[in-house]
Parts: structure tokens; C-alpha cells; sequence
């Protein structure tokens, strides 16, 4: 059977609803950065599709060495002018900064990296793969739990999230290198809003 890290790595991809604190180690992932809403930037859906290109490109290039599923997108998101602890992150969106991200397998080295570029080019000639690249990202230790719902009804699971760390002698830790985190398990073309599974993660540090 292909490995699918939402099962084997279940510590990360299925946190249950109340929240935890874990210890997150490396891993490398392919990443776009850009700013603005992601509901309505054309930005944010060509980074989505250069993600996934290459995240399957990889993985049909890579059949003797692993079976594996595809995971989930990821995204890291700030806001423009920096994070405000009073002010909700996701509270205006025409603010926000983000890294979409897709994690690959230990595998992906930067030359395996460079060489699946070519394969999207071949079947969309005009996919620009420029502002795609490589990056090993070490979280450390998170507070996380699992949202249902709507991305817009984030706000108070986000609340009971960081007063669980503060609670357990923990500080949110939100800065330029380590970032508010979603896991995107469900397909808003597919699944009702209401019933939307995303991971939230924010780093912390111990008081």
C-alpha cells in the first residue's frame, strides 16, 4: 500500500478537537509565497497549481523508490505589517501574507526538485515555476488543534487553542520565522463548509 503520512504521521494530521502541544520535527516541503485574499487573489490559485504539479510530478517520477500519497496543502500565513496578538490573523484577509506549502517525502532533494520542473512545463507550457522552491522547515514545539467548520469561524478555536498553551505555562511565539500554520484535510469544492477539517498550529515557547 502507498504511505500516506496522514496515517503514519496521525501526531501531526489528525490532532483531536481539543488542543495539544507537540514537538514538530523537519521537513521538506515545496513552497510559493505571495500576499492577499486567498479567496479571491489569482496569485493563490496558480501557486496552488504549481504545488500540486510538481508534488505529482515528483511522486509518478519517483514509483521505484516510494509509493506514497500525495499530503495535504499546508499554508503559513502572517499579516502585512506584522502579527498583532489583540487582532485575530485571519481577521482581514486583503492583509494577509502567506507561504502555500505541499511536504515531500525525505527522499526530494534539490536535484530531484529541479528535475520535475520540466514535467509541468511539457503539459502546461505556460506554468510559471520561478517562484517555486525547496525548503526544509523545523516547527519545534506548536500548541495545535483540529478546526471543523469554516475557515472563517477559525477566530475561537484559535482563542481556545493559544489559552490552552497559556494555561499549560506556554507563550505564543508568532514571528518572522515561525508562523501561524493550517493543514487543509478537507476539499472546499467538495465538502460543506460546516464540516471542513483544517490543523491549526501555532509555535509556542515555555514562560
Amino acid at each position: 500500500m502507498p504511505i500516506d503520512f496522514k496515517k503514519t504521521d496521525k501526531e501531526l494530521y489528525q490532532p483531536k478537537t481539543t488542543p495539544s502541544i507537540i514537538q514538530v520535527p523537519e521537513m521538506t516541503y515545496i513552497a510559493v509565497d505571495g500576499k492577499g485574499d486567498p479567496n479571491t487573489n489569482a496569485e493563490y490559485a496558480a501557486a496552488i497549481e504549481v504545488l500540486y504539479g510538481l508534488s505529482y510530478a515528483i511522486k509518478m517520477g519517483s514509483k521505484a523508490i516510494l509509493e506514497y500519497v500525495v499530503p495535504p496543502l499546508e499554508g503559513l500565513w502572517n499579516i502585512d505589517g506584522g502579527f498583532n496578538k489583540d487582532e485575530p490573523i485571519i481577521a482581514d484577509k486583503s492583509k494577509l501574507e502567506w507561504t502555500a506549502i505541499i511536504r515531500q517525502p525525505d527522499f526530494v532533494t534539490t536535484e530531484v526538485f529541479e528535475a520535475a520542473k520540466t514535467a509541468p512545463t511539457k503539459k502546461k507550457p505556460g506554468v510559471d515555476l520561478s517562484k517555486a522552491y525547496l525548503i526544509k522547515i523545523s516547527e519545534g514545539l506548536c500548541v495545535q488543534v483540529m478546526h471543523i467548520g469554516s475557515y472563517d469561524d477559525e477566530t475561537a478555536t484559535i482563542e481556545k487553542m493559544e489559552q490552552f498553551a497559556v494555561d499549560n505555562g506556554y507563550s505564543i511565539d508568532i514571528n518572522d520565522t515561525r508562523h501561524h500554520h493550517e493543514i487543509y484535510l478537507s476539499d472546499p469544492r467538495k465538502v460543506a463548509p460546516e464540516k471542513l477539517k483544517t490543523v491549526i498550529r501555532h509555535p509556542i515557547k515555555k514562560v
